[in-house]
């Protein structure tokens, strides 16, 4: 019997849409701090600045103003745990639309601009509207969720570049953190492997004897940050390990040949 489909967490798209507010306004708050010295610096993302994420940020979050600007799709192309890997054929576009967004107008510009886009999303709006993105037409509850991948992954970036402590929202952190473990347990199904997250997350995954009860002979824990810098390739599996920022037992318990999730 083949293993059952994953099926598609629910999230509520009205503490996804306050969550990504929120978390933005954090972003945009520490970026209004930023020198002009400061915006030079390099991040750890290829030969981006400061200035250059900061206008990703803004832009991959002013993205869903944009779209709700425009007639929906007729027809839904990308399921929410399909955009993880979706997105990585893009990454070339991307970087070339952030550099010329960063490039055109100052950050507060930027931020005041995004800002702006996301007073058009009201709180009624409808999860189940489609809408256009990058990747394809996705229901409007689905690409909030991944925009807290956006704005929770770049926050980390833009605190190791900067130094600045940038708060996480929580229900942002969480969203993040349960897109990505559920997105491992699409690229790899099974049941051999119990991958946790407290308090966010536990999932399982990678084919092999499937655990019924009891302690799972196969488990790895970690935090949700250093979870989600494994899963987007900011922290290597060994890394993780000798900082002891990971705990991982049994012999099917090494997922660095599944990792990262999210180019």
């Amino acid at each position: 019997m083949p293993p059952a489909k994953k099926r598609t967490r629910a999230y509520d798209p009205a503490k996804i849409r306050t969550a990504v507010l929120a978390q933005f306004e954090n972003v945009r708050q520490a970026v209004g701090t930023l020198t002009p010295e400061q915006l030079a610096r390099p991040t750890r993302l290829g030969d981006w600045t400061v200035r250059e994420l900061a206008g990703h940020i803004a832009m991959a979050v002013g993205a869903v103003g944009r779209a709700l600007q425009q007639p929906a799709p007729a027809v839904l192309e990308v399921e929410l745990l399909d955009w993880p890997s979706a997105t990585a054929a893009h990454a070339g576009r991307i970087s070339d639309d952030t550099k010329e967004i960063a490039a055109g107008a100052h950050p507060s510009e930027l931020y005041a601009r995004t800002a702006s886009l996301l007073a058009e999303l009201p709180p009624t709006a409808s999860g189940d509207r489609l809408v256009g993105t990058r990747v394809g037409a996705m229901r409007l509850g689905d690409y909030l969720v991944t925009r807290t991948v956006e704005l929770v992954v770049h926050t980390d970036d833009l605190s190791e570049a900067t130094g600045l402590d940038i708060p996480y929202d929580r229900q942002a952190l969480a969203a993040c953190t349960r897109l990505l473990a559920d997105a491992l347990a699409v690229k790899a199904p099974g049941g051999s492997v119990e991958v946790r997250v407290p308090p966010f997350a536990v999932v399982q995954c990678v084919e092999g004897p499937r655990h019924t009860r009891g302690t799972p002979p196969n488990v790895v824990e970690t935090d949700p940050l250093t979870w989600i810098r494994l899963a987007t390739g900011r922290t290597g599996w060994a890394e993780a390990l000798d900082a002891a920022k990971v705990s991982a037992s049994g012999e099917r318990a090494d997922l660095s040949g599944l990792l990262p999730i999210l180019g």
